[in-house]
């Protein structure tokens, strides 16, 4: 509230829209008027739109496999170590994409390769980064059709990658939008992770509320759904993303409130767009790097 209300004094001499806004702002803010994520856009509270680093990646390795959790589907993915770093020895961040996307947007839209780079040139532990399918709408869990993403990453990913590329034994799991529910979901269901870092994740409220194909059903999202469930999420580092101007930042900041421990990140100006997730992406890495060491 202290953001909000900083803000409306700022802007109190800016014209009849941002008069509208401080006098509505409050409500709008706290979901008692509709139209939150809509004036952020209009009055510009969104912030900047951060680039990928002009830095040249380390190298990258692609490859795929028939996933038995996802029903035979040919799954890709690419895994990229810091400029100078071959993979052996190296811990593991894997990274699950957002929904309509693959492992590929994780390299072309986020540029974490290139982002990466820069972390290990500004002094965070090096670590590996792979990003694999998931499926544009699997939301990472079990499905009425059999598959089920999110056992594919501990069940196939992480054992094909540790034998293909020796490395250690130390993981962690990133995800944007889809993918930082997913990544969240998995760290509270005990996956075996030194941490997790999660932007801008894809939380709500209600199955009423949840993307057209997020859940199968109201009963599958009381299984799958993470509402009211952070009070049990294990004692272990966690960094969660958000911007205010995000239609998830109602659950997230619920979400966030009820875990047990002190978590890092928290609320800034933001949309949820690459451009906000990107400008998180050098916080959550130099997380991330440290918490693998």
């Amino acid at each position: 509230m202290a953001a909000v209300s900083r803000r409306a004094l700022l802007l109190g001499g800016a014209g009849i829209a941002a008069s509208a806004f401080a006098t509505g702002g409050v409500l709008v803010n706290e979901g008692v008027l509709p139209g939150r994520v809509r004036a952020y856009d209009l009055l510009g509270l969104n912030g900047e739109s951060a680039p990928i680093p002009q830095i040249a990646p380390g190298r990258r390795y692609d490859g795929s496999f028939d996933s038995v959790a996802r029903k035979g589907v040919r799954t890709g993915w690419s895994l990229s170590v810091p400029p100078g770093y071959q993979p052996e020895g190296l811990p593991l961040l894997v990274c699950l994409h957002g929904a309509r996307a693959d492992h590929h947007a994780a390299f072309d839209a986020l540029g974490i390769d290139r982002f990466l780079a820069q972390a290990v040139a500004d002094g965070v532990p090096p670590f590996a980064v792979a990003a694999v399918d998931g499926g544009a709408e699997s939301y990472w869990h079990k499905r009425s059709d059999g598959t089920d993403s999110g056992a594919m990453i501990f069940g196939e990913l992480v054992p094909i990658l540790r034998g293909r590329f020796s490395l250690s034994e130390a993981t962690a799991l990133y995800g944007w939008s889809m993918g930082g529910y997913g990544a969240l979901r998995l760290a509270l269901l005990g996956a075996p992770i030194s941490a997790v870092a999660a932007c801008s994740p894809a939380l709500f409220a209600s199955y009423e509320d949840a993307a057209v194909g997020a859940f199968d059903s109201s009963e599958d999202f009381d299984r799958e759904g993470l509402r009211g469930r952070a009070k049990d999420f294990p004692d272990l580092p966690v960094r969660i993303d958000c911007g205010n101007g995000d239609p998830f930042y109602f659950p997230v900041r619920d979400f966030i409130e009820d875990l047990p421990r002190l978590t890092q990140g928290g609320f800034e100006d933001g949309a949820h767009t690459v451009g906000y997730m990107r400008r998180m992406l050098p916080d959550q890495l130099e997380f991330l790097g440290n918490a693998l060491v």
